[in-house]
């Protein structure tokens, strides 16, 4: 064969050597940014962790994940998907704090609900206490119920729990644990129609790292005939207190 066919063999060799190496590079991108935002982490592919940055913010994404959520058992606890800060966290939110019960009458019971939201993350839990007056005009005060007990027409009471009830009418619900909440409501507070106030008591808790849990508390109050008259009312307190 001609000297030429040989130099030009070795030739083509040496290119697509050259462009295996080239192929094989990897790919970098400069960071994204404008006046106000800046992308440090921008990624190709299916996804991964990224984060947003300015002056005065920070945002974490992710895309992709093949699992997410929380599992558990009795001595163990573990949580999937993107990494997150292992700072422990406590959320609590009032959604809803205004009790209203209308006019006090000695042949009904009156009700009303409220609710409120709790989440932790990285703790051992939470516990729930509220404290705060019963319904009271001057130095008169609804007698609280002490004792676990149904609502009783025509004697002073005033009393709540946490669940869906159906006496002395249907209201209230169970807690909402979502997806990967783990909070529960303390067993003097967990019997349908059956209601107790004593100020200060624990009235819910979580007993692991928990999602969000969305509680209703149902109030009632019933008054006797020779209850004073006026407008009654209370000022209560929900105080929520990570555990470790």
């Amino acid at each position: 064969m001609p000297i030429g066919g040989r130099w030009l063999r070795r030739w083509i060799g040496l290119f697509v050597g050259v462009m295996f190496v080239v192929s094989s590079w990897p790919v970098a991108a400069q960071s994204q940014t404008s006046n106000n935002f800046r992308f440090d982490e921008s990624t190709l592919g299916a996804g991964g962790l990224m984060q947003s940055t300015s002056t005065n913010y920070m945002g974490s994404s992710s895309l992709s994940d093949i699992g997410i959520g929380s599992s558990s058992s009795n001595n163990y606890q573990s949580s999937s998907g993107s990494h997150t800060s292992p700072d422990p966290a406590l959320t609590f939110a009032v959604l809803s704090g205004s009790a209203s019960f209308g006019t006090f009458t000695a042949s009904s019971t009156k009700t009303a609900t409220t609710t409120f939201m709790v989440s932790n993350y990285t703790t051992y839990g939470y516990v729930v206490q509220l404290y705060g007056s019963t319904p009271t005009h001057d130095t008169h005060s609804i007698d609280a119920m002490s004792a676990t007990n149904t609502s009783q027409v025509g004697v002073e009471q005033f009393g709540i729990n946490l669940v869906a009830n159906t006496s002395p009418t249907s209201f209230g619900a169970n807690p909402n644990n979502g997806q990967f909440g783990y909070g529960s409501v303390m067993p003097n507070y967990a019997t349908p129609d059956q209601y107790r106030y004593v100020n200060g008591e624990t009235i819910a808790h979580a007993t692991k790292n928990s999602g969000v849990t969305v509680y209703t508390i149902s109030y009632v109050v019933n008054v006797a005939p020779l209850t004073p008259g006026g407008t009654y009312t209370a000022d209560q307190t929900l105080i929520v207190t990570g555990t470790y």
